[in-house]
């Protein structure tokens, strides 16, 4: 759902590009595709066919998936210099959304909802639902109507988070602007109160927590929500 740069971690999930039914982006800020195009020319090169990628996301979405496949012009004439079977380049179907059921297949339904990460606009959560469980992905953003909507008892929330003090503590303007646009571990914990989530999950933390200090991230989420709080790392895998 997220194409972070984590290429070792990337490729110790068991989901090979070639076999993605969909890339789901929440919003274009760089650190949220910058792998975008590798997932565009591993799923093309390794495919023993015609293997179109789905991608959804946020409005712009279109935009930048043209302006992705544009960058990679040179390397694309490239292998279809190398390889005689390729007789074309990467295939991608896009589709931007601005809120709304953007995928219901096999009992798995994916409901979109706008959220606020101002400047950047527009941006989105998404609320995955299957086998009667549910499963929130705020991404990028401060509290707002929309993921409250995308909240209402949800088994899991998945938030990035900032944590205030330490953000603070740092004498660069430019490292505090974060301070606007993201989620701190305090507000994380009552969006997820108000929303009767049972478990909140802090994730893309920033700064990095020191490691032994997890504790003190769950301890500020703790004091506005009484239910079970993780500090997310690379492949954790959380049963709902």
């Amino acid at each position: 759902m997220i194409c972070r740069p984590s290429n070792s971690s990337s490729a110790a999930v068991p989901v090979f590009p070639v076999s993605l039914e969909a890339v789901i982006l929440t919003h274009l800020h760089s650190d949220h595709t910058s792998d975008f195009n590798d997932v565009v020319t591993t799923r093309w090169v390794m495919s023993p066919g015609s293997n179109p990628l789905p991608v959804i996301g946020p409005v712009g979405t279109k935009k930048f998936v043209d302006a992705t496949l544009k960058a990679l012009e040179i390397d694309i004439g490239y292998r279809l210099a190398h390889h005689q079977d390729l007789e074309a380049g990467p295939e991608i179907v896009t589709t931007d959304v601005e809120q709304g059921v953007l995928y219901d297949t096999d009992g798995v339904k994916v409901t979109a909802e706008p959220t606020d990460h101002r400047p950047v606009h527009p941006t989105l959560g998404f609320r995955i639902d299957a086998q009667g469980k549910s499963v929130v992905i705020a991404s990028d953003t401060v509290p707002c109507e929309g993921l409250d909507r995308l909240c209402k008892d949800a088994d899991l929330l998945v938030q990035t988070v900032i944590r205030e003090s330490l953000v603070k503590a740092v004498p660069s303007q430019r490292f505090q602007d974060i301070l606007d646009y993201h989620a701190t571990t305090i507000t994380a914990g009552q969006t997820a109160a108000r929303g009767g989530v049972k478990t909140l999950v802090l994730n893309h933390c920033v700064p990095a927590p020191v490691p032994g200090t997890e504790d003190e991230w769950v301890a500020e989420a703790n004091a506005h929500f009484t239910g079970k709080v993780l500090v997310a790392n690379d492949l954790l895998r959380i049963s709902v």
